[in-house]
């Protein structure tokens, strides 16, 4: 007798668990492709009232072109008055394609300001997407926001002019100082 009401009480627990869990829903306006302008853009969602307890997992995407590889920087943020309000980030990370993971972002900060950054070099030509997920923690609306930036990877030959730029300047003022003792 004790035994069948162990596990009656057990299997009571699990199913008022899993119906709380069905009840969660996947919001968010996903996906967004990022309009590049000059290789950055602004980007981030806005969450209605009353999705307490919903999560997010909203896909920005964007394209590399050209031959040379693109270094890539995001920072995305949001506020509250208090971390028991408005929304959670839990994750940001940059996919290539086939939903390859390349890598994941930093959280810098939790709590009534969530803030994460991510960073990647070198990435070639094709089709990429930031994931930023998290989850709504109150029935207040609630938003996020970011910034991408994308930025050509110098090539050797540059690195290879600037060193000897700098060896010409070296000598000139070598030279000017020694002509003027």
């Amino acid at each position: 007798m004790k035994k069948s009401l162990i596990a009656a009480i057990v299997l009571a627990s699990a199913s008022f668990g899993s119906s709380a869990v069905m009840a969660q829903e996947v919001v968010g306006n996903s996906p967004q492709e990022l309009e590049l302008i000059d290789n950055s853009a602004f980007f981030g969602d806005t969450f209605e009232a009353d999705n307490e307890g919903n999560t997010f997992a909203d896909r920005f995407t964007f394209t590399v072109d050209g031959d040379v590889g693109m270094n890539l920087d995001a920072i995305i943020s949001s506020i509250s008055r208090s971390a028991d309000v408005g929304l959670d980030i839990t994750g940001l990370a940059l996919y290539g394609e086939d939903d390859t993971l390349i890598t994941n972002g930093t959280m810098l900060q939790s709590g009534e300001m969530d803030v994460w950054s991510i960073s990647s070099d070198n990435l070639a030509a094709g089709d990429y997407y930031l994931r930023v997920s998290g989850n709504l923690v109150s029935d207040a609306g609630a938003s996020f926001g970011g910034a991408v930036m994308l930025a050509p990877v110098p090539e050797p030959e540059t690195y290879g002019m600037m060193l000897g730029g700098l060896g010409v300047l070296g000598f000139l003022a070598r030279r000017r100082k020694q002509k003027q003792a």
